[in-house]
């Protein structure tokens, strides 16, 4: 999975970082989020794909890797791909 962000969108309540501190963090300028590996891990997409549902500005956005974009809304659920 790949993970963008709109940081124009972030409010910086900071869930992203509580949830996967390994991928995201937050600015300490303004507090809004940064993501530190845009590609995680296998083992961190669980946490990563409970970010995009708590985040309250809906600022992340998950793209599935090529392979599986057929089955996106198998693996992601619909609207998060």
């Amino acid at each position: 999975m790949r993970i963008t962000v709109d940081r124009e969108r972030c409010c910086g309540a900071g869930m992203c970082a509580l949830t996967a501190p390994e991928v995201f963090d937050q600015s300490e300028d303004d507090g809004r989020v940064l993501v530190l590996d845009p590609v995680p891990p296998p083992e961190h997409e669980a946490a990563v794909r409970r970010t995009a549902v708590l985040c309250p500005s809906g600022a992340i956005t998950l793209t599935p890797p090529p392979d599986l974009a057929r089955t996106s809304d198998k693996v992601f659920g619909p609207g998060t791909a």
